[in-house]
């Protein structure tokens, strides 16, 4: 069945959903920090489009149940959800771990985890934009990418930690750092599982 046209309430949750995560990633990946208030200001933002995640997850999980015949199956559906809104939970705990840490200077290895995952919702986006059309065989290549920006994160994070153990004195400092590499990092694992759900949907529905 899948969605019927883009007016279909599970395809405007779902876009929804997707927007937001979009938007808040952009928000994260352009922001620019150079003070404490700037973490404030960074860290409550990001709080903002996570709630409103939470808001979009809620009317889905009601959605879902109320309703008895489904685009695609409830499960696959509501998989897809959490599986969105924990990379989005994930982006609102790494700015708060900034703002506790008092991180205002992104080194090279964060640039690169969020290029990627920046990246990874791009095609998100645009895999869901395409299930809306009944295109499911075309998400195939998005899924496979946001995989391709997943593992490219796996290099990164064993070269900043590798690094980090061999230049940082301070080991204040290197906790702090670790904590954020691995927390960027279980963020595109979160993006991976979308794309292991994607072509689960693929598998079941094309």
């Amino acid at each position: 069945m899948v969605f019927k046209n883009k007016k279909d309430k599970f395809a405007v949750l779902l876009g929804n959903i997707s927007t937001n995560l979009r938007e808040s990633m952009n928000y994260f990946a352009d922001y620019k920090i150079n003070n404490s208030d700037d973490l404030k200001v960074f860290a409550q933002k990001m709080k903002e489009y996570e709630t409103q995640g939470d808001t979009y997850v809620h009317q889905m999980i009601l959605e879902l149940n109320d309703t008895f015949i489904t685009p695609i199956e409830r499960e696959d559906l509501l998989t897809l959800t959490n599986s969105l809104d924990d990379i989005l939970d994930g982006l609102e705990h790494c700015a708060y771990i900034f703002e506790v840490y008092h991180i205002t200077a992104a080194d090279s290895y964060m640039y690169k985890f969020v290029d990627a995952i920046k990246n990874c919702t791009v095609e998100i986006d645009k895999a869901i934009d395409l299930m809306f059309h009944k295109k499911l065989p075309s998400m195939r290549p998005h899924a496979i990418k946001i995989k391709e920006y997943e593992s490219m994160c796996d290099d990164v994070l064993r070269e900043s930690i590798k690094e980090l153990f061999k230049n940082e004195k301070d080991p204040i400092r290197l906790i702090k750092y670790k904590e954020v590499y691995e927390d960027l990092e279980e963020i595109a694992d979160y993006c991976q599982s979308v794309a292991n759900i994607l072509e689960t949907i693929i598998m079941k529905n094309a």
